[in-house]
């Protein structure tokens, strides 16, 4: 699912909204976990799971195409920790 098909089916449930507002809810949504990220915070949806940046440390790496050593620069990445619920939604039929 991609953000205007979000966009679409929030819109789709909720007919007493209009499209543009149901947009820009979503989007203050999304700006607002990117804003605590880039400061650094965790952000946590309950039953769905937790936004949070870990920090890879710098280390040398190898071009896969030559074989070359490669220095890679310390960087942080963002990392996602699905919830219970979430988890136990995903494997209903599995047990």
């Amino acid at each position: 699912m991609i953000r205007s098909e979000l966009i679409t089916k929030v819109s789709e449930e909720n007919p007493h909204l209009f499209q543009r507002d149901v947009e820009k809810i979503v989007n203050t949504i999304f700006d607002e976990i990117v804003e605590a990220m880039a400061r650094g915070d965790r952000v946590e949806l309950r039953g769905f799971g937790a936004f949070s940046v870990k920090k890879r440390d710098a280390r040398v790496g190898r071009n896969p195409r030559t074989g070359t050593s490669v220095e890679v620069d310390e960087k942080h990445v963002p990392f996602f920790k699905t919830g219970k619920l979430l988890r136990d939604r995903l494997n209903e039929g599995n047990n």
